[in-house]
């Protein structure tokens, strides 16, 4: 299907835009999905807060253009979709829902994804997956912050337990 010239200056403009605002990106090769299967991506995406668009190599290069995703420039070759983490609780999503999508779809394969200016090869996208949601991390970092304060707390209880056997 031919594209006008205004129809690909919207789409160059559209990703451009979500690319300026994202965290991290992943491209896949979706070669071999059927439309049912591709709806139910975006449906996950939608529902986990990733922007996914199929776009044009040519057109993905122009509009990853003075973005911190050009750097993907290389591995859009081929069918391509795009996803972009937009959400900065949750930096990883885009990356997590491709990875879980790729386990139940063999045809979907990833090609590589980009996190803060460096490019992580398709076997290494769970590197950007497994980064914790911002509700994981603070529940890390409590725990981290709460794991001395119990210690010196069941010292202390443990010293007057003792002083008090040595009293009595």
């Amino acid at each position: 299907m031919a594209l006008r010239l205004e129809d690909k200056k919207e789409i160059v403009a559209a990703v451009n835009q979500a690319a300026s605002t994202a965290f991290s990106a992943v491209v896949a090769d979706y070669k071999g999905l059927n439309v049912e299967q591709l709806t139910q991506l975006r449906v996950q995406a939608r529902q986990s807060g990733v922007y996914v668009r199929i776009v044009r190599n040519t057109l993905a290069k122009r509009a990853f253009e003075g973005t911190q995703f050009d750097i993907l420039n290389d591995n859009l070759i081929g069918p391509t979709i795009i996803a972009l983490s937009t959400s900065e609780d949750d930096m990883g999503a885009a990356a997590r829902l491709f990875e879980e999508f790729a386990k139940t779809n063999k045809n979907f394969e990833l090609k590589a994804a980009a996190f803060d200016g460096k490019v992580y090869g398709a076997n290494e996208v769970s590197v950007i997956a497994n980064l914790p949601n911002q509700e994981k991390a603070l529940t890390m970092l409590a725990s981290v912050l709460q794991a001395p304060i119990s210690k010196l707390g069941r010292l202390i209880t443990a010293l007057k337990e003792k002083n008090e056997s040595e009293a009595a």
